[in-house]
């Protein structure tokens, strides 16, 4: 029995969100798992056309940043998509990182005590009707237990693939065992015949999170130490152009999947294996953009 389709990523990038929409559609015809959005360019308002332009594929957020809105506005926005989607919304929830703090302009708190308000409140909100399930974005083993505790599901971002046994340990074992709890995670994805070309794309992705004190503390814990030392020494250097030489093929292929498609299907295996039920394929080019990435998708996973 061949492997099911993964859900994939979906940026409404601007000038081509009409395009962006209409290709949901095309990703919804074959078959694949779902349509996650980060949180760039209106993920909600992307979620919302595709309430209306789908009809089968679950879909939503893959990380709303909690900051970005009250919860009221939150609510009211979450119930209306689960109710005119019938049921196919998820709200993916998080606290994000420091650079969209600055571009939201806010201070966050402290990231546990916040997410748990944000869906005390959330669902304390009367009067709406339903709301969708709610999926946290989380990285380390106590936000994780967090998700399992007042969560519908958890998703992660550029976690590493053989950490990923210890990360969802901190999940219950009714958690781990109930179907119905979404687990999922981004994976940065090239399709490319050629390996290292691949690997230099998602290289590129992946730099700018290298940067953040918060994703190395969580590669650290996950076994690679020295690579985010190396990373550190760079920036306190003042050598940040020499990040992305500190960033080793060993690491890159834990955390994203590059290569020929059948090697994608591979590694896809592995993240399930792993224990991530709906891998998200973030799709890059080395040939192109978003479209041209998700032609390859389309290509790769034809028949």
């Amino acid at each position: 029995m061949s492997e099911p389709l993964p859900a994939l990523s979906l940026v409404a990038v601007p000038g081509r969100r009409r395009l962006t929409v209409e290709l949901a559609r095309e990703i919804e015809r074959r078959g694949f798992a779902g349509i996650f959005t980060p949180s760039l360019f209106g993920t909600l308002s992307l979620s919302e056309a595709l309430a209306w332009t789908t009809e089968r594929i679950v879909f939503g957020p893959s990380i709303a940043p909690i900051y970005a809105r009250t919860v009221l506005d939150f609510a009211q926005s979450a119930a209306f998509l689960h109710e005119v989607s019938g049921g196919r919304f998820r709200l993916g929830i998080g606290v994000a990182h420091a650079p969209s703090h600055r571009r939201m302009g806010v201070v966050p708190g402290r990231p546990l005590h916040d997410i748990r308000a944000f869906v005390t409140g959330l669902r304390a909100v009367e009067g709406l009707g339903p709301l969708p399930p709610v999926i946290i974005a989380a990285l380390r083993r106590k936000m994780v237990a967090l998700a399992g505790e007042i969560g519908d599901g958890v998703v992660f971002a550029n976690a590493v693939r053989d950490h990923m046994a210890s990360s969802l340990g901190a999940l219950s074992a009714a958690r781990r065992n109930d179907p119905g709890f979404f687990v999922g995670a981004m994976i940065p994805t090239c399709i490319a015949a050629d390996l290292d070309a691949a690997r230099a794309v998602n290289r590129r992705s992946l730099t700018a999170y290298a940067m953040m004190p918060n994703y190395r503390n969580y590669w650290k814990e996950a076994g690679f130490e020295a690579d985010m030392t190396a990373v550190e020494r760079a920036l306190a250097e003042d050598r940040a152009a020499d990040v992305p030489g500190c960033l080793t093929d060993r690491w890159l292929d834990q955390v994203s999947l590059a290569g020929p498609a059948e090697r994608v299907k591979e590694g896809l295996a592995a993240w399930r294996a792993a224990g991530v039920r709906t891998p998200i394929v973030v799709p890059s080019s080395a040939a192109g953009n978003q479209m041209r990435a998700i032609e390859e998708m389309f290509a790769a996973f034809a028949g």
